[in-house]
This record gives C-alpha cells, structure tokens and sequence, in this order.
C-alpha cells in the first residue's frame, strides 16, 4: 500500500455559513459517515497560506517575532502570509511577504514542503518554501500596521532553532515544519532533490 495522502469528498448533505470574518468564515456540513449515519462537522474556512524558510549563506535561517492574540503568545515565526486571491500563483504571494515582512529578496527558491494546519478543524493549505541567495529588496520598506508594526526580527542557525522545538521553546507550525524537514533535507538526499518553486499544488490550485 502506498503512504500517501489521496483526495476524497464524503457526500454532505446540508450546508451553512454561520460565520463570515473579514478572511475567513465557519461552514458547517452535514456529512453521511460510512455506516450511512450524518453527523455534523464545523470547520474553519480558509484560503490558504505561504511560509518562507529563509536561509542565507552562513547557514541562518530569517525568523520574526510576532504577537498573536489567539495564544496570547509572542511567536517566533518564519515569514508567511494569505493567499488573498483565489488562484494566486504561491511563489509570487511568497516573494510579496519575504518582502513585505523582512525586506529581503531570493535568487532561488523551491517547494519545501507542503501542509494542512489543522485539518480537523480548517481546510487551511499552507505550501512552505525555501528561499537561498537572499539580499535586502530596492526600495523603501513596506509600511507595517497592527500586531506587524511590533514585529522583531533575527537570523539564527539552524541548529538553534530545532534545538528551540526540541525544548518546546518554539511552536510555530510553518517554522517547526520547516526547519525540521529542511533538517531532514540536507542529511538525507539533498536540496537538489527538493520539488521547484512552480510544483503542482493539488491544495489550491494557481494560475501560471
């Protein structure tokens, strides 16, 4: 048997939307199990994420810190935002936060790894890149607002950062997915063996 994620839909039966935000809403289905019972599911509608692993010559990974009031925890974090329009291309909405949120431009990136969050709960689809080659963007710096205006930010080796998982200091999922599987990366096969910026992403489809 092959280990590996499949797509499939259960037949739902009834569907509402008791919740619209300015993001994301609520959905709750009534979906038919397989011994032909319904049982009603909430879930956190999403459009989808992208995160950057951030790595520069000296083998640091760009990290910010950032206030999040669900866990009233200030997080250390790797760069990531929304995909604010439905078939946006994950590589451009990438280089937009890498830029937006660090200042930072990369000559070469590639598909890390991709997730869902929590898929008990959301439908959220987060495909996580990593990004080499870096140098400070042209122009001015984007003007940050809200929970982004307090935002720190720091470069650390790599090994700093899966110790911070291992002592349950860090806890970020986009930044303990990443630097563990980039981890498993370079001791295993290599970054060569990494998928190109452009892959497929069944997830949330992209325009070219």
């Amino acid at each position: 048997m092959a280990i590996e994620d499949t797509p499939e839909e259960w037949r739902v039966t009834a569907t509402t939307t008791p919740f619209t935000g300015n993001k994301t809403s609520v959905r709750t289905d009534d979906v038919v199990m397989p011994g032909g019972a319904v049982v009603r599911r909430d879930y956190q509608v999403h459009p989808g994420s992208v995160a950057i692993l951030a790595l520069d010559d000296s083998g640091r990974v760009l990290v910010i810190r950032q206030y999040r009031h669900p866990v009233r925890h200030k997080l250390w974090e790797i760069p990531a935002g929304l995909l604010d329009v439905p078939g946006e291309n994950p590589l451009h909405a990438a280089q937009r936060e890498l830029y937006e949120e660090a200042h930072v431009k990369a000559e070469d990136w590639r598909v890390l790894t991709d997730i869902f969050t929590t898929p008990g709960g959301c439908d959220e689809a987060v495909r996580i890149f990593l990004a080499r080659d870096l140098s400070e963007a042209d122009g001015e710096r984007f003007e940050v607002e809200e929970e982004e205006a307090d935002m720190e930010q720091a470069r650390v080796p790599l090994a700093e950062l899966v110790r911070g998982v291992f002592a349950g200091e860090l806890h970020n999922n986009c930044l303990v997915v990443g630097v563990l599987a980039l981890t498993a990366v370079l001791g295993g096969e290599g970054l060569d063996t990494l998928r190109p910026a452009d892959a497929p992403w069944p997830a949330r489809p992209f325009d070219a």
